[in-house]
């Protein structure tokens, strides 16, 4: 499938290429922020085989919302699981994760930033090749 057909899957646009993160990331994502007040919201779009870095959100986590596409969560030291449209991940402050898509799948979802007094994100380690080709 191509970027142009799973545009047309997509609930919210895809966005641009997400250069300003694209260091955290394995592959080429999108980002499209829909909201930044109150409660940040970003659609973030995942080509296949895309997945971030290992990262933590301190203070206040995360919680994410699939609406497309089949991809993958993992928390650090647990199994992974598939994430399919409709799956919500409520992620806690300080769990060591990450988010992507699956090999064969582009992928979507709603980042929703649980927002709290000193909140952070530390972006960590790649997950490695050897790491995702077991999934």
């Amino acid at each position: 499938m191509t970027k142009n057909e799973f545009d047309k899957e997509l609930i919210f646009k895809c966005g641009e290429p997400n250069t300003a993160f694209a260091q955290f990331f394995q592959g080429q994502s999108y980002l499209n922020m829909l909201t930044t007040q109150g409660v940040p919201i970003g659609n973030v779009v995942f080509e296949p085989g895309c997945r971030n870095n290992w990262h933590i959100h301190h203070q206040g986590g995360q919680i994410l919302l699939v609406t497309a596409g089949k991809g993958w969560y993992q928390e650090f030291g647990k199994e992974a699981q598939m994430l399919k449209p409709g799956d919500v991940v409520n992620i806690p402050p300080e769990v060591k994760h990450w988010h992507g898509a699956a090999k064969d799948s582009w992928f979507a979802h709603l980042a929703v930033e649980v927002p709290a007094e000193g909140s952070s994100n530390e972006w960590l380690e790649p997950v490695t090749d050897e790491e995702y080709d077991k999934l």
